[in-house]
């Protein structure tokens, strides 16, 4: 079809643009299997800690999000190059930080150390070094990152024969109840659940012994993602906060001190 005028042209641009929407960035969010932040439960949903406080962000936000499985290299070398947008679960480097925006922290990440109810007491640690002095054993998990101060003293032999390495929690926790050791290093959330799974509830108690504690982040890949996006990732961060939603989600997670 042919026109007789720029302005009939003009008017039919004008009303396409009336009629087709402008689509909204669609960010994609990478995600891997680590129970209890990010898992399939048995209805087959995506859920989790870190799940379940992403999904609120993103719609505090009105953020449009696709997740996609892949193993945290990868999913860090996407962010890099821009493949991926959004990652979550995500400590601080000064590295990471040359190639993605860091959000506010979200949550914090956690080690406790596990004793039996009624023990802690009985357990005479101020510094995770007094381990060394002691004649406690305390159970670890092979390949776990439990802070700089352990990787420090993993160096000192006599603080490394008061540790007693397993394969997982499953394993510490029987050794605990059977007082083969006098305590566990573990994540507090992951504790949690395992106490709920297989219902030892008020069998365990936190040591008041400080091991590591950092905050978490999300990151946005600076390829695909700009300083508006994370404002709105920050704000969103700040209002769910204030409100006590993001407390709310990491409680319900937790065990208590």
């Amino acid at each position: 079809m042919c026109f007789n005028s720029s302005s009939k042209i003009k008017q039919l641009i004008l009303s396409l643009c009336i009629i087709l929407p402008v689509q909204g960035q669609d960010f994609s969010v990478g995600w891997e299997l680590w129970y209890p932040y990010q898992f399939h439960d048995k209805q087959n949903q995506l859920t989790g800690v870190d799940i379940e406080i992403f999904n609120l962000i993103a719609k505090q936000a009105e953020m449009e999000i696709s997740y996609v499985e892949l193993p945290w290299q990868r999913h860090l070398m996407y962010i890099k190059s821009g493949k991926i947008d959004v990652a979550f679960g995500a400590s601080y480097t000064k590295e990471r930080a040359k190639t993605a925006y860091y959000s506010l922290p979200y949550r914090k990440e956690l080690v406790n150390l596990f004793v039996l109810k009624g023990t802690s007491e009985l357990i005479k640690l101020s510094e995770l070094s007094d381990i060394s002095k002691g004649n406690y054993l305390i159970g670890v998990e092979n390949g776990y990152f439990y802070g700089e101060r352990y990787e420090k003293l993993q160096k000192n032999a006599k603080f490394m024969a008061r540790i007693h390495g397993v394969l997982d929690i499953e394993q510490n926790v029987k050794m605990l109840l059977k007082k083969h050791i006098d305590g566990f290093l573990a994540d507090p959330v992951a504790m949690q659940s395992f106490v709920d799974k297989y219902k030892l509830q008020n069998e365990f108690e936190i040591h008041p012994l400080e091991i590591y504690q950092s905050d978490i982040h999300i990151m946005l890949s600076k390829k695909s993602c700009n300083e508006e996006d994370l404002s709105k990732v920050n704000v969103a961060i700040n209002t769910l906060r204030k409100s006590g939603k993001l407390t709310n989600i990491i409680n319900r997670w937790s065990i208590s001190h």
